[in-house]
């Protein structure tokens, strides 16, 4: 099928037949990418190829100074809208996303603060030198060790989600003897335009406390907090109220609406027990585009949609303006990296009569990218290692894994001469790809490396070996 034929009937509508094999779709496939005069593709000016033959395949890639400068540009974004206004504004690099301690480091140069969701990433960034009064600990379920570790070093924020949590970590403060900063993430009941599983500002989901009363006549669960951390004061510095819709979201109006259920309780909170919250954390979850079919806003737009949106609801506020925090993760992670893979089986499928479909089998798969398999998720892919005149064919790009949900794109284009030893870029798997990344079938973990602004290789976390896996099997005989 050449490219001015119709598309095929398997494509979703979205999915265009490729003008030219060589051409780089500027939405997915930011400045740090272009070819070299070989047709490879190269990140900040270094050949995919060369990376691949020496750190192997697959491995993730990371331009850090791509990371580096959607890190700053959000930064000076919400600063530069925000600051007229004169609120003071800080924003937290959600690690989950990607975290190593070079990535922390990254973050924290460009003058942004950490968020952990976990005592391993807060072992990470502390280790990484992050100051801990830049370190947010968040969690559902954090453990006595978890909460004990963050008081211990002095962490800035504690972000409590329960009732239960609240006492607990009363509790842990009034043994180490010291007042525990926390944040309670409350439940705005949004609903957020994004798969079900990344929305969670929604009732039905284990985060947060509810805005809105579980009985009749009774107080909310949020409410119920505020009262609670109110009689252990000694013990709790109640800063202020977080909240966070969900995440890969595109449209505006969720983050607006949060924004006012949060500032009336607080409003509320003033009224009641003559206590002003001086913080809000209006979270993260801004959407990038993994294909030609998202639309992302820049960090321009959402920061003043967002301030205009804002100035509104402070108007006719008597309150002192609060202190207002943000959590991206993969908007500054996402487009920051991508992943080589190298093919190896092709084959056609008949569908349906006249009807085939091309997979593209790669040497990984979904254990070093669970999204697809997760939550649909769609990416694209691009022939990386040579250009081709080849028509472009219809394929499925799956991974190695014993099982038919392995699939790293579900619908793309890629030349018909694809073959065995090619190498294939994914790009946009800087968020939250490695961070969920398995052992699946024992296949081990890509390494990461990064290439900085000067074409500077660096290699963040070494690929995994079988050894690396049988070290932790007790019956496993070393050789």
């Amino acid at each position: 099928m050449s490219s001015t034929d119709t598309a095929h009937p398997l494509a979703p509508g979205w999915l265009t037949l490729p003008e030219d094999n060589a051409a780089l779709d500027p939405k997915v496939f930011t400045g740090q990418y272009a070819r070299d005069d070989q047709g490879c593709i190269t990140v900040d000016g270094v050949s995919v190829a060369e990376l691949a033959q020496k750190y192997g395949s697959p491995s993730y890639v990371v331009s850090e100074d791509t990371f580096r400068s959607r890190a700053r540009g959000f930064r000076e974004a919400f600063e530069n809208a925000f600051t007229p206004m004169g609120l003071d504004v800080e924003v937290y690099y959600a690690s989950k996303a990607l975290l190593n301690t070079h990535v922390a480091r990254w973050a924290q140069d460009e003058g942004l603060n950490v968020d952990t969701a976990s005592g391993g990433e807060l072992e990470v960034a502390l280790r990484a030198g992050v100051d801990p009064a830049k370190i947010a600990l968040h969690g559902n379920n954090k453990s006595a060790a978890e909460i004990t570790r963050a008081l211990d070093t002095g962490v800035g924020r504690i972000v409590v989600d329960s009732l239960p949590e609240i006492q607990l970590v009363a509790d842990l403060a009034q043994k180490l003897a010291v007042r525990a900063p926390i944040m309670l993430r409350v439940t705005p009941g949004v609903h957020a335009s994004t798969h079900e599983f990344i929305a969670t500002a929604h009732e039905d989901q284990k985060f947060g406390l509810s805005l809105n009363p579980s009985v009749e006549g009774q107080d909310s669960p949020a409410l119920q907090a505020i009262a609670q951390c109110v009689a252990l004061r000694e013990h709790l510095d109640l800063r202020g109220l977080h909240c966070h819709i969900g995440s890969q979201i595109f449209a505006a109006e969720g983050f607006g609406q949060a924004a006012e259920r949060v500032l009336a309780l607080r409003q509320t909170v003033a009224e009641r027990w003559s206590t002003v919250l001086p913080e809000l954390d209006l979270g993260g979850g801004h959407g990038v585009a993994y294909t030609s079919a998202d639309e992302p806003r820049t960090a321009r737009s959402i920061a003043e949609d967002l301030a205009e949106h804002l100035a509104g609801l402070l108007k006719n506020s008597e309150l002192p303006l609060p202190h207002l925090s943000f959590e991206p993760g993969r908007f500054i992670a996402g487009p920051s990296g991508c992943t080589v893979y190298t093919v190896g089986t092709v084959k056609t499928v008949t569908v349906s009569p006249g009807v085939q479909r091309r997979y593209v089998s790669v040497d990984g798969g979904m254990s070093d990218n669970a999204r697809p398999v997760l939550y649909d998720a769609d990416y694209t892919a691009v022939l990386a290692n040579r250009v081709s005149d080849a028509d472009p064919v219809l394929s499925r790009v799956v991974g190695k894994h014993c099982e038919s949900g392995d699939i790293v794109v579900r619908d793309v284009y890629l030349p018909s001469d694809v073959t065995a030893g090619d190498l294939l870029v994914v790009p946009v798997t800087g968020a939250y790809c490695w961070a969920l990344s398995s052992n699946y079938n024992w296949l081990t973990r890509p390494g990461m490396i990064s290439v900085d602004a000067q074409g500077q290789v660096k290699e963040l976390i070494r690929a995994e070996t079988v050894n690396d896996l049988l070290a932790r099997d007790t019956g496993a005989s070393a050789e």
